[in-house]
């Protein structure tokens, strides 16, 4: 497959889901006030947060580098698939990328996802998790040196070691035949995947009864299923995946998203009835606010 070129490159939405973690959110804007080309609209898709995130995103969109729009809804417990299809309903653009409120982009992260972009296929990558004292250590120059992307800047911020860093450290012909030659699943990760917005809603969103665990998962196989398929770049689309603690792991939730996971894969379903269109959605103080 030959990339698109930089001058045919879609209009473009970048989904960033947020909760109460403005700290992050902070680092995770550095890094996309670095990116390579400035194509692209960022919506954050705020799962409830108090005022410190509203607050922490005006100051981004005071300093004029990013174009911000602030997509929110009321806290009453984990509802990331809502928010998400707010955001995709809020968004224009032709093509989304999405990754999360805690995963530092590469600088050239939203200019590869459209190089990829092709009809009938969406982009498949993942993350590098940092630990928490490595993330804890991350400074704005550290961001804007691209210093976070060395295994050796890892190591020496106290980044246990593992065979990832390795892959850090690649050079980018051997990525490229990784990506081809990889055993793994190819699968949408909604820390760093992308697709054609008329994709996104012909499978009417995310599945808003999902909770946390494989939620992501189940909206790619419903892609899969309409005949939209994975690009596998995980090895040369790259985020940095800042360490917390996930308080909201529930099992029964996990066990009830297993059975949505199987019922999608044998039925073959390619739409969700709980999606963007849903008619029985509850809307406790929607709130959009958008980019100056």
């Amino acid at each position: 497959m030959e990339e698109t070129q930089v001058d045919q490159l879609p209009s473009c939405g970048v989904v960033l889901s947020t909760y109460n973690s403005p700290a992050w959110l902070e680092r995770v804007l550095w890094g996309y006030e670095q990116q390579s080309c400035d194509n692209f609209e960022i919506f954050i898709a705020d799962d409830g947060s108090s005022q410190e995130t509203a607050d922490l995103i005006q100051r981004f969109r005071d300093r004029g580098t990013l174009r911000i729009h602030h997509v929110w809804h009321e806290d009453i417990g984990f509802r990331k698939t809502e928010i998400l299809n707010r955001a995709v309903a809020a968004c224009t653009a032709d093509y989304m990328i999405f990754s999360d409120g805690d995963c530092i982009p590469s600088p050239t992260f939203v200019a590869d996802h459209l190089k990829a972009a092709r009809p009938g296929h969406f982009v498949a990558a993942t993350l590098f998790r940092m630990s928490d004292a490595t993330s804890k250590a991350i400074t704005h120059d550290d961001i804007s040196s691209q210093k976070i992307f060395s295994p050796r800047w890892l190591r020496a911020n106290q980044q246990p070691w593992s065979y990832k860093l390795i892959r850090l450290g690649f050079p980018m012909w051997l990525r490229r035949i990784l990506n081809k030659v990889t055993p793994t699943t190819r699968y949408w990760a909604g820390c760093n995947a992308s697709a054609w917005r008329s994709d996104i809603v012909a499978a009417n969103g995310f599945d808003e009864r999902m909770k946390y665990g494989g939620e992501d998962k189940e909206f790619g196989e419903r892609l899969m299923n309409n005949g939209i398929r994975p690009i596998s770049l995980r090895y040369t689309i790259i985020c940095m995946h800042l360490d917390h603690s996930r308080g909201y792991v529930n099992q029964q939730a996990i066990d009830t998203n297993l059975l949505i996971r199987q019922a999608v894969r044998r039925e073959r379903r390619i739409r969700t009835d709980y999606g963007i269109e849903s008619a029985g959605r509850s809307e406790p103080n929607p709130k959009l606010t958008k980019a100056a």
